[in-house]
């Protein structure tokens, strides 16, 4: 079943449920579908690769929403944003721990051959396609640097 499928009936679901905070969020997340699918050049589905980086980016938005609702203090809306946070994360394939990361990218490092920080390029190429998904950017980023001293 294709993630459009799935929205779709999650939705159904939300809407008999009268749960409005996951209805908003699948909502949105069908916007999302819905407009890559009909941009221009685009074909009429996208790809599961492309699946996976709509999600990405949109957790990725509500993340920096909710952090600077936090250092606004505004709780009202900052709730909404982690709820919107739970639902899309359902669809995420499951995130790695810090550990595991910092596991993989020594597995990279030591397969491209990174001695020092000018290789972090290289690093974060692989890393970024072997992780996609399962590790925030910034965290990989932040790990390589540690790696590569």
């Amino acid at each position: 079943m294709s993630l459009k499928q799935r929205i779709d009936d999650d939705i159904k679901q939300a809407m008999r449920e009268k749960n409005q905070d996951t209805l908003r969020a699948l909502r949105a997340i069908k916007s999302l579908i819905l407009l890559e699918e009909t941009k221009e050049g685009a074909n009429a589905t996208i790809s599961a690769d492309d699946e996976l980086k709509l999600l990405t980016k949109a957790a990725k938005q509500r993340r920096d929403s909710a952090s600077i609702y936090e250092q606004q203090n505004r709780p009202d809306l900052l709730e909404k944003e982690l709820a919107e946070i739970a639902v899309i994360e359902k669809y995420l394939p499951q995130q790695l721990t810090e550990e595991e990361v910092k596991a993989k990218l020594q597995e990279i490092i030591s397969k491209v051959g990174a001695k020092a920080p000018s290789d972090m390029g290289k690093v974060m190429g692989v890393a970024m396609k072997e992780l996609a998904g399962q590790a925030d950017g910034k965290l990989v980023q932040t790990l390589v640097k540690t790696l590569l001293v």
